[in-house]
């Protein structure tokens, strides 16, 4: 049975208040802010949101009021500076408090990793002495049992999402995908996520995928549902498709200083904004072919 639908459907069937998700795995590179947006559109709430360096995605689900909780090293915009959505959340519960969880990349990197183990934890001496063990409680510190010193050591609590969710060059309806470009750390959010959407440029044949089996992502029989969705991941880039738009961060950045201004934007590229196909005409045509890569050869 082909795993393909509209987006609407896949975050209707798989993203409920309350949710974990993971989002912007691969760093700065492949986002999914289009998926993000339909999460904003659809209202939900409570959500707990799991990344690496994440980048103004998560400004804008928080400061749409889709975010309870952060489970992250980094949060902000990674040209212009300061997520100011997340810094009204944490200093003023501006729309709404928003707890925040601080990671390292490594240690984020560690928590995927123990879940899709299966283990409780994974003990590591990364961290000790820092701040972010006071201040995390999924970071605790004990001793090592192997050690007759009782030498310190930090435990990293497991943290499973309920969905990852991924922007791919090409999927088959099969849920096969390839991405290529850095990885951060989608090999352990993939093992770790109970299911996944996949969001990609290109629908192709099983073939092609099966062929060059060393760029599928992520395990098909975990993809709960695959969206054809070109643009996805703008203004992020996605390599061999199309550059990162470093205005556009910077306009955000511009616009979004106070709740006024953050309302606007968000009316105008998000809640007004019905699909990707809207957004990108809202882009324009000579901007968005400005940002083209250089096709791949399948």
């Amino acid at each position: 049975m082909s795993k393909q639908m509209r987006l609407t459907e896949a975050i209707e069937r798989f993203i409920p208040d309350g949710s974990v998700v993971a989002l912007g795995t691969c760093l700065e590179a492949a986002i999914p802010f289009a998926a993000g947006h339909e999460i904003i559109r659809q209202h939900r709430r409570d959500l707990t949101l799991v990344g690496p360096v994440s980048d103004i995605l998560f400004d804008q689900l928080v400061g749409a009021g889709c975010v309870r909780r952060i489970s992250a090293a980094w949060v902000g915009n990674m040209s212009a500076g300061l997520a100011h959505c997340v810094r009204r959340a944490v200093e003023e519960g501006i729309p709404a408090p928003v707890e925040i969880r601080d990671h390292s990349t490594f240690s984020i990197g560690l928590a995927l990793l123990a879940a899709g183990l299966g283990a409780p934890f994974i003990p590591t001496r990364t961290l000790m002495g820092s701040d972010l063990p006071l201040e995390n409680p999924d970071l605790i510190e004990s001793t090592n049992p192997l050690n007759e010193l009782g030498e310190p050591i930090l435990l990293v609590r497991a943290l499973q999402p309920d969905v990852l969710i991924l922007h791919v060059q090409r999927a088959d309806v099969d849920g096969h995908a390839h991405y290529w470009g850095p990885l951060g750390v989608t090999r352990e959010a993939v093992l770790a996520a109970r299911r996944i959407i996949i969001t990609a440029e290109e629908i192709v044949p099983r073939e092609t995928l099966l062929r060059d089996p060393n760029r599928i992502v992520a395990p098909a029989h975990k993809v709960a549902a695959v969206v054809h969705l070109p643009g996805g991941a703008h203004p992020s880039p996605l390599y061999g498709y199309y550059d990162r738009d470093h205005a556009f961060f910077e306009e955000y950045h511009a616009r979004t200083r106070t709740v006024e201004g953050f309302e606007a934007w968000l009316r105008e590229w998000v809640l007004d904004t019905p699909d990707r196909n809207a957004y990108l005409r809202r882009l324009g045509e000579a901007r968005w072919q400005a940002l083209q890569a250089a096709r791949p050869q399948a």
